[in-house]
């Protein structure tokens, strides 16, 4: 695990490589997920299954921090411009802080318009 102040560039490099495991290490025990306007809160594994299958149809080519707000001790924010093979997602993370480390408490993926 990277040094947490970092966990935004973290989980872009864990999108870039499609990473679903490592990027489920970040969820909170239930994760308020939305890919293509499908919209849901999750239990961790199963929200980790999600993400899995969109890395499966959308291979990612790169991602990038676009946005970040970091002023707030216990809360990031992020926003990824993420590149697949199949066209440009955006990403955007909500973490809280519990017990001295983030969890990603809210994750949104939706086509680059």
């Amino acid at each position: 695990m990277a040094f947490q102040g970092d966990i935004v560039d973290t989980l872009s490099g864990l999108f870039k490589s499609a990473n679903s495991k490592e990027i489920s290490k970040n969820f909170s025990s239930s994760v308020e997920l939305s890919i293509n306007e499908e919209e849901d809160v999750y239990p961790k594994a199963q929200a980790e299954q999600i993400i899995r299958e969109f890395f499966t149809k959308n291979p990612p080519v790169s991602s990038a921090v676009i946005h970040l707000i970091n002023t707030n001790p216990n809360y990031r924010f992020g926003i990824l411009a993420l590149n697949t093979k199949n066209g440009k997602f955006r990403v955007a993370i909500t973490l809280k802080k519990t017990a001295n480390t983030f969890f990603i408490t809210e994750l949104r993926v939706e086509p680059d318009k």
